[in-house]
């Protein structure tokens, strides 16, 4: 099992002087999931290098088993400094991709070609394409086979609008996740608030919030037995 993890390269979070980047459970939870049923994971950014830690995710209140064994682990903070270049990736060396959220894909990923063209290549392939929280940002510009959205027609979940009025970041993004799956045809459903639900459609999966991550990554294992 080669996996895909694509991270954003993003870590501005708008023009409010605060940082962004990957969100470090959603992170953790699928690579140490994956990990330890023996899957070779590489990590690949748009920009390569040093992915950014959206710093919301470091704080005491969202530490998860998963995020203290990330803190403690040598090995994959290497990994996050020196990602790979999303351009130099090949979408014919990997059996599925990953995208973890964070506020950073609304920026980047949501509009980087590289990844688009990735992603459209995956599931040309039929193989399992996986988002969780802010990370389906990263379909917006992605078309399907028959030219049509990607999402068009499919079961999707992501990042509420109710989530992120909580988080006070509905004026800041500069689109909701929810908003944006429904325009492009998306069929879309979600549980209250916080709650963990994962929903796939074919090779598409989609994870609500961070909370959903490890559910994300049963269903990307289950689909690539």
């Amino acid at each position: 099992m080669k996996i895909l993890f694509v991270l954003t390269s993003h870590d501005q979070l708008g023009d409010t002087g605060k940082k962004t980047g990957f969100w470090v459970e959603e992170f953790a939870a699928p690579y140490y999931a994956l990990l330890d049923k023996g899957a070779e994971i590489t990590v690949a950014t748009p920009k390569g290098g040093q992915a950014p830690i959206d710093p919301s995710s470091d704080t005491e209140d969202a530490q998860t088993k998963d995020t203290k064994r990330f803190k403690e682990d040598k090995e994959v903070k290497e990994i996050i400094a020196n990602t790979k270049v999303l351009a130099d990736v090949n979408a014919n060396d990997f059996d599925a991709v990953f995208y973890p959220g964070g506020h950073g894909p609304l920026w980047d990923l949501a509009n980087d070609l590289t990844s688009v063209k990735l992603i459209e290549t995956f599931n040309e392939q039929e193989k399992p394409i996986a988002f969780v929280c802010h990370a389906p940002a990263a379909l917006k510009r992605v078309s399907g086979t028959d030219g049509n959205p990607l999402v068009k027609g499919k079961k999707v979940t992501g990042f509420t609008n109710s989530e992120e009025e909580a988080v006070q970041l509905t004026e800041i993004v500069p689109f909701l996740v929810e908003d944006m799956l429904q325009e492009n045809g998306g069929i879309y459903s979600k549980k209250e608030d916080w709650a963990a639900y994962a929903v796939q459609d074919g090779n598409l999966i989609t994870g609500q919030n961070p909370a959903s991550s490890e559910l994300v990554a049963e269903k990307l294992l289950a689909a690539l037995k």
